[in-house]
């Protein structure tokens, strides 16, 4: 199937999520909210016109398919999530919802049933932004969302994660059972287009990559350093219980230990995205006894992500007794690294092949729902697309020939995976 004709199509549909999703800066798509919601409307409604089924799963997740396909028989998976960071990029997960949609749409234009279907997920809930937490509408699938996590309270609305996925349409009686809710011996495979979220591929010139397999995780979101408010005049650095320098004094340890390990081979990345002083009571001249900030700690070996995790431990026991502070720490958060499924890679980097793109085999250091599905033993592989300016920003500059070729790419993998 020739996908590259649709491409006036994929510009209409980025364009318009766009318009009904811009916040005067980039696009917001909050996690199970508003713009998220907008978004898979809008979706919906494309889907149908095309003569596409469109469901909504227990999870409120959105699944495209053919008339016709029997909704229990074996089938391919694709997709990605419709959710954003606040002010970010159009392209960060749409990208991939909107590949399996055209795809989906060249074979109901052609009257074309494949002998395993293709589904299209749409996914809610994958940015950790909104909750602290990621891949909530592929978590709560697998069974994976606790009632700890339900009860994670929306960044700007306070509103808990249950109240908002139950105001989605999902089932929260069925997630907060912790039960798998789909029968995932009929997915035959999982794929996942997106775009590349980092500079590599703009850097080496390649319009696609086939990926290997994605980063782990470890987080806090809310790390707090006690110590003492003083009048900055009046206390010399020996009496100092300060809990900003002793924040600064870890991130330094850290970023050492760090550097260190990126010597000896080790594949690490350390970020603390979130550092802040109470502005209620904060001064220049008080010295600030409270310091909140967040940890993050990402690798493809899960030993390495236990091991530094127990490493910034230690140092914030050393820091406690030589500054007289105390941290405090919230839930510890982990997400499993994954690795592609080999068959895949090759069908996928056979497709890349064939649409003629110069490409390469290479990591993903960003999470992706992806990874669930690996780690739960479906065959799983994922396509990246070449992505300017990096993501998480309203500055993300994915070109739509680069898009086209890699929606052509997933059709033909597509294709050959219905035949082995």
């Amino acid at each position: 199937m020739d996908l590259i004709k649709l491409q006036p199509v994929a510009q209409k549909i980025f364009d318009d999520i766009r318009e009904l999703t811009f916040d005067g800066v980039g696009v917001t798509r909050e996690s199970y909210g508003r713009g998220e919601s907008v978004a898979a409307e809008y979706l919906k409604a494309y889907a149908e016109s095309e003569g596409l089924l469109a469901r909504t799963d227990l999870a409120a997740n959105l699944v495209f398919s053919q008339p016709g396909s029997a909704p229990d028989a074996p089938a391919i998976w694709t997709g990605s999530h419709i959710d954003s960071v606040p002010q970010g990029g159009n392209f960060d997960g749409l990208a991939g919802v909107l590949a399996g949609l055209l795809c989906l749409t060249a074979r109901q234009r052609e009257k074309r049933q494949a002998r395993l279907p293709l589904e299209v997920i749409a996914f809610r809930g994958e940015e950790s932004a909104w909750f602290g937490k990621a891949y909530m509408g592929s978590g709560a699938l697998f069974g994976k969302l606790t009632e700890a996590d339900l009860e994670l309270r929306q960044r700007a609305t306070g509103q808990t994660m249950a109240e908002c996925m139950r105001d989605a349409g999902a089932d929260v009686d069925a997630i907060r059972a912790g039960q798998t809710l789909f029968d995932k011996s009929r997915v035959k495979a999982y794929l996942e287009l997106h775009i590349e979220q980092g500079p590599v591929m703009v850097a080496r010139h390649l319009p696609l990559a086939v990926v290997s397999g994605i980063r782990g995780n470890v987080r806090h979101n809310r790390i707090v350093c006690h110590g003492d408010a003083q009048h900055s005049g009046v206390v010399p650095r020996w009496l100092r219980h300060d809990a900003m320098f002793a924040v600064a004094d870890l991130i330094m340890r850290l970023d050492e230990h760090w550097r260190v390990l990126l010597e000896r081979g080790t594949d690490l990345v350390v970020t603390a995205g979130i550092v802040g002083t109470d502005p209620d009571e904060h001064s220049i001249s008080r010295i600030p006894g409270k310091v909140h900030f967040s940890f993050e700690a990402r690798s493809k070996s899960e030993d390495t992500i236990e091991a530094f995790y127990q490493l910034m431990r230690a140092e914030c026991r050393a820091i406690e007794r030589e500054r007289g502070v105390r941290f405090e720490f919230d839930r510890r958060l982990l997400s499993e690294a994954a690795t592609m499924d080999a068959q895949i890679c090759d069908v996928l980097a056979q497709a890349c092949q064939n649409v003629g793109a110069t490409f390469e085999v290479i990591p993903s250091g960003a999470g992706h729902d992806a990874s669930l599905f690996a780690n739960a033993g479906i065959p799983s592989g994922m396509l990246f697309v070449r992505n300017q300016n990096g993501s998480h920003n309203p500055h993300e500059a994915m070109e739509i020939d680069d898009f086209m070729l890699g929606v052509q790419a997933m059709s033909d993998a597509f294709d050959k995976l219905d035949m082995l």
